[in-house]
């Protein structure tokens, strides 16, 4: 049986799929290329999954009614990770309707794809740190009340756990939503603040840094996140118990921006040419995940501190993504 991983050309899910097909899972990837940032990175990505024993890939939009089950036919399915969405908090201001499409429409397409499936055990979605808004209690802990969404991007993760719970309970679905804490690493995404300060800083341009650098997210390195997600989608929920779950998945180690920024400026060699800003409408100060529930049901213990990260993602950079006299 198949695994199927939306999203599957962005930056976390190509990484999945890569960690699953390394164990010898077969994989369905799916993803509708679309033009939010570059599609060249998108097919990079994609790349070098292509030809991999056990990954096929269907282009597609989750959201249009019936797509994915056309397209999966008869495959049988043991579990989904759902990671396809419309990005980005800024993004959600100039396009709303992007993010209920893709994020709201996305959601319930998958929910009634698992409702008609027999054979699946396990769907694991991405939800994100931004359902917490502008709560000022820290760490972020699950059981927080997260009413008060900041961003239209930070309203559609919270609908999706709505909807997820609500199909637990009424289907037996067995599901399990992750929120996310700002991951990064190599093969990230050009809208992350890790892409946006290094490109700027190396073309010699300056990089804005709002709420006049008193910001605090709580970084996470690619290879944290995939450990994890793997991790949860190989134990569903028991049956005798919730059919619904969430957690949080970061490092537990907020970063100040000021120390992002010095970092990179070491790692660069280049120093930083500053614009600072008030915060940005939808961002919040800080971010910071209480990961306890995953670490006792789990294992979950990220690794990588910020320094280690981010040298590796300034080494893809500079030596794969965009070496001398290329791209």
């Amino acid at each position: 049986m198949s695994i199927v991983v939306t999203g599957a050309a962005g930056f976390i899910g190509s990484h999945v799929c890569q960690r699953l097909l390394a164990r010898g899972d077969d994989v369905i990837g799916i993803d509708n290329m679309n033009s939010y940032y570059d599609p060249a990175l998108k097919a990079a990505r994609l790349a070098r999954l292509s030809g991999r024993k056990g990954f096929s890939f269907h282009q597609l939009d989750i959201a249009e009614p019936g797509a994915l089950a056309a397209a999966l036919g008869k495959r049988p399915v043991r579990g989904i990770v759902h990671l396809a969405a419309q990005a980005g908090v800024r993004y959600s201001l100039e396009n709303p309707r992007a993010y209920i499409h893709a994020n709201i429409a996305g959601q319930l397409e998958i929910l009634e794809l698992c409702r008609a499936s027999s054979g699946l055990e396990h769907l694991v979605y991405a939800s994100s740190s931004s359902v917490y808004g502008g709560n000022t209690k820290v760490p972020f802990a699950e059981s927080d009340r997260v009413d008060d969404p900041v961003s239209i991007y930070a309203a559609t993760k919270k609908a999706d756990e709505l909807m997820s719970s609500t199909y637990a309970h009424l289907f037996d679905l067995p599901q399990t939503g992750l929120r996310f804490f700002t991951v990064y690493g190599p093969w990230g995404r050009p809208d992350m603040a890790s892409w946006i300060f290094t490109e700027a800083m190396l073309a010699g341009k300056p990089i804005r840094v709002f709420n006049h650098g008193e910001m605090w997210r709580d970084f996470t390195y690619i290879d944290d996140i995939v450990e994890g997600v793997v991790a949860v989608l190989d134990k569903p929920p028991a049956s005798d118990g919730p059919r619904h779950r969430l957690y949080n998945i970061g490092n537990s180690q907020p970063v100040h921006l000021g120390r992002f920024i010095d970092t990179l400026e070491s790692l660069l060699g280049v120093k930083a040419i500053r614009d600072n800003l008030p915060l940005q409408p939808g961002e919040v100060e800080k971010t910071y995940a209480d990961t306890s529930a995953l670490e006792r049901d789990f294992g979950f213990r990220p690794k990588v501190r910020i320094e280690e990260g981010l040298r590796k993602f300034v080494d893809w950079y500079r030596q794969e993504w965009r070496p001398e006299g290329k791209r």
